[in-house]
């Protein structure tokens, strides 16, 4: 039986798994194998392929298709893959969210997070808690985000790049080279400095921060980044806040090379 708030003209595949207080509005698409949490709202017009999971709260706005398939030449449309949403996500209007590439892959965006209108991303990414996408924001496949990350609008993020937690990307970037977390980013893989205001915002206290900023200047000194955390984490320096621990190990991992801190000439 179709609750009284599915709208009389939205077209339910059988067996969708469909929460309480769930709203689903004019002329929407649930697929086969869906799941909808307690209390998620799927507006006109939007898409919700086959075998997408909506954690409770999420809303989907009007025109967005979730769980489509990846852009990517040598897919298998047989391929059975998800989309995972987590609890109280909202998606914007026109936005549009990709399944994996990978036999039982997934493509996964965490709790509380905001995706603006007509942002998009693809197979294999990995969102992370409290992460905007502002409008327009582009991100290729297998990306991960870490949490509280803001990217701005228009913003295209290459295939396989990772962005740390608490940066923020400014409208219009290109990323192509992995972000550390907690740091301000603009242009072509050009960090700036750290992203201050997110961090007071997150109330970071001051022994944190200056051991942050500490770790900021002292690998920014090094050619070799990936060299320069490995000497930090194993001398004298290492830091003691989780902080600046994760700055740090952001950079004894990754395979696509760091942006790194933008010097005026």
């Amino acid at each position: 039986m179709i609750p009284p708030e599915v709208d009389k003209t939205a077209r339910i595949a059988s067996g969708v798994s469909i929460g309480k207080n769930t709203v689903i509005g004019p002329y929407a698409i649930i697929e086969e194998g869906v799941t909808l949490g307690v209390g998620c709202k799927v507006l006109a017009h939007s898409i919700v392929k086959q075998n997408v999971t909506l954690g409770d709260g999420v809303e989907v706005g009007h025109f967005s298709v979730i769980g489509g398939d990846p852009q990517h030449l040598g897919f298998d449309r047989s391929v059975g893959s998800k989309v995972l949403i987590g609890d109280r996500t909202r998606i914007g209007e026109g936005v549009t969210i990709h399944r994996s590439i990978e036999k039982d892959g997934v493509t996964e965006i965490g709790e509380d997070c905001f995706l603006m209108g007509n942002s998009h991303v693809a197979h294999d990414c990995l969102i992370n808690n409290q992460v905007v996408l502002a409008n327009g924001a582009l991100l290729g496949g297998h990306v991960s985000i870490g949490g509280e990350t803001f990217i701005g609008g228009g913003a295209a993020i290459h295939q396989f790049v990772r962005i740390g937690s608490g940066a923020m990307v400014g409208g219009l970037a290109e990323v192509s080279l992995d972000i550390p977390p907690q740091v301000l980013v603009s242009g072509r893989n050009q960090i700036s400095g750290l992203n201050l205001v997110g961090l007071k915002r997150r109330k970071v206290t001051r022994e944190e921060l200056a051991e942050l900023k500490g770790c900021f200047r002292k690998i920014s000194t090094y050619t070799n980044l990936k060299k320069g955390a490995q000497d930090i984490l194993h001398g004298m320096e290492c830091p003691q806040h989780s902080i600046a621990l994760e700055f740090v190990e952001f950079f004894d991992s990754g395979t696509r090379g760091f942006a790194r801190l933008f010097k005026k000439p």
